[in-house]
């Protein structure tokens, strides 16, 4: 069979015998291991639902109301995220159409700005967005599991922490052992999670249609500065964090052309659908001091609505956030691999294993860097700690595909969005980041300067071709014990970027 480059240049793949990798036949008449292409279109849509509905729907709901006070508002904010993050996905699905590279916002911004700007966009990928977004579910998930055995109080701080890191290190494990068995998780935890919703939705719609309407009252009364409309916008495009995750492992999708765009058209109004309708059912049972005092929102409805059956709230919220941390892990492994395939990481980084295809060496660092950011208590100092850093470098993606369409117009574009929809997006994302660091420019400012960091690392350890012998040494050294320990090869990647 044949697949495309992002240039245009058709190879040959050669199909394997043992169901586990592909040997491209290269120019020069020899073989290389590439990634056989195993994720279904079920598989895609299970990504980006997973991913996005993780920890957000149960925490978030708490973070847009304490920043507005308002029901209205907190509504037509959720509703708003929803409407943008499609627009972002359907941005992005003509990138992902177009550089059929796994590494997403990293591989764009290499394409479109050179290796500086890509190394910047993985630098702070491994540092902050990553181990941010793992952490903030896991925390969630712990929470969540804990909080039955503490009806009456919050869950102690240290077994939420230690149920969080046992949350990564298992999940880091599975998707160690086996890529099958990993997005079995994620399709299972999916289910699990929708019927969780769709159980809350249920049953704030039948509280509502009993006459329970008093919530909505003075719907538009809150707060409205620049810097809590800000916050609260933080706090739902958390929640849909993941809208372009699929991008990350578009190697692995089957037939990329057309199942990366019915994905996103399947996944976006789903989620945003279901978020809204969530929320609603929040604000109809839980009341303004509830829910700007409880972390555990659905645990707090659930007390309410089920009665005796209340104890299955928190545990399918748990699933659902368990699910959530596995999307995250399995994409983020593969964004580092991809990163040392172009030589911006160290080589172990692109070691998989032998048989099974995983990126055991990228998980196990990933997982490491999660149970650091293990030491912060507040999440939602952590979502506006990296809110801003995220949401810049998906303006600069975004823009990477607008400088492009005019730089390479040669290049293949199976999905070609309206101009309107780039722009649109790019300027409701600066204006996103600015609201609140107007007034509160630190965490910005914290955020340009870990990325700016990134540069003399660049020219140390990257863009220096004649480093002393003994760096080559190391770094070999290093793979070799990798591959030693945990079998692996270093695996090519099926696109170029050009």
């Amino acid at each position: 069979m044949t697949d495309r480059y992002a240039n245009g240049v058709t190879t040959s793949l050669v199909e394997p015998t043992n169901g586990c990798a592909a040997s491209e036949k290269a120019g020069d008449g020899e073989e290389k291991i590439v990634l056989k292409r195993k994720l279904t279109l079920i598989n895609g849509v299970a990504i980006i639902v997973g991913t996005i509905i993780g920890s957000g729907i149960f925490i978030a709901p708490t973070g847009v109301f304490f920043y507005t006070e308002s029901v209205g508002s907190s509504l037509l904010i959720w509703l708003t995220c929803g409407i943008l993050s499609t627009i972002g996905a359907l941005c992005y699905a003509e990138l992902g159409t177009c550089i059929t590279r796994s590494g997403g916002d990293y591989a764009y911004l290499l394409v479109s700005f050179g290796p500086l700007v890509g190394f910047l966009r993985l630098w702070i990928a491994l540092l902050i967005i990553r181990p941010t977004t793992q952490t903030i579910v896991a925390l969630t998930f712990a929470h969540y599991a804990v909080k039955p055995f503490f009806p009456e109080c919050d869950p102690p701080q240290n077994a939420v922490k230690l149920l969080a890191a046992i949350c990564l290190t298992l999940l880091t494990t599975i998707n160690c052992l086996s890529v099958k068995v990993s997005m079995k998780v994620q399709d299972v935890f999916t289910v699990g999670k929708l019927l969780a919703l769709i159980m809350i939705i249920l049953a704030g719609l039948y509280y509502m249609a009993t006459g329970e309407l008093d919530n909505f009252s003075n719907p538009w009364e809150g707060i409205y500065t620049t810097r809590n409309i800000g916050y609260a916008f933080y706090s739902g495009l958390f929640a849909f964090g993941g809208w372009n995750y699929l991008n990350f492992v578009t190697e692995e999708l089957q037939d990329p052309y057309k199942n990366l765009p019915r994905a996103i058209w399947i996944a976006m109004p789903l989620v945003t659908g279901i978020y809204v309708l969530v929320n609603l059912a929040y604000f109809a049972v839980v009341n303004k001091p509830e829910m700007l005092s409880s972390l555990a929102v659905a645990v707090t409805f659930g007390n309410r609505v089920f009665g005796p059956l209340a104890f299955m709230v928190p545990i399918f919220v748990a699933l659902s956030t368990f699910g959530g941390v596995n999307g995250v892990l399995f994409t983020s492994a593969r964004l580092f691999a991809t990163g040392a395939q172009e030589g911006h990481l160290p080589k172990f980084f692109q070691l998989f294993h032998v048989k099974q295809q995983t990126p055991i060496p990228s998980l196990i660092f990933t997982c490491l860097m999660s149970l650091l950011m293990l030491l912060t208590d507040n999440v939602y100092q952590l979502i506006n700690y990296f809110s801003s850093v995220l949401w810049l470098s998906v303006v600069a993606s975004i823009a990477g595909m607008l400088w492009l369409r005019h730089k390479r117009p040669d290049l293949p574009r199976p999905i070609k969005v309206h101009i309107a929809l780039p722009i649109i997006f790019m300027v409701s994302c600066v204006t996103l980041v600015l609201l609140p660091n107007l007034e509160e420019p630190q965490n910005l400012l914290i955020g340009i300067g870990i990325t700016l960091a990134g540069i003399p690392f660049y020219y140390a350890f990257i863009a220096w071709k004649n480093k002393p012998k003994c760096y080559g040494r190391l770094s070999n050294s290093v793979v070799e014990i990798c591959r030693a320990i945990f079998n692996t090869t270093i695996i090519e990647s099926n696109e170029a970027i050009n």
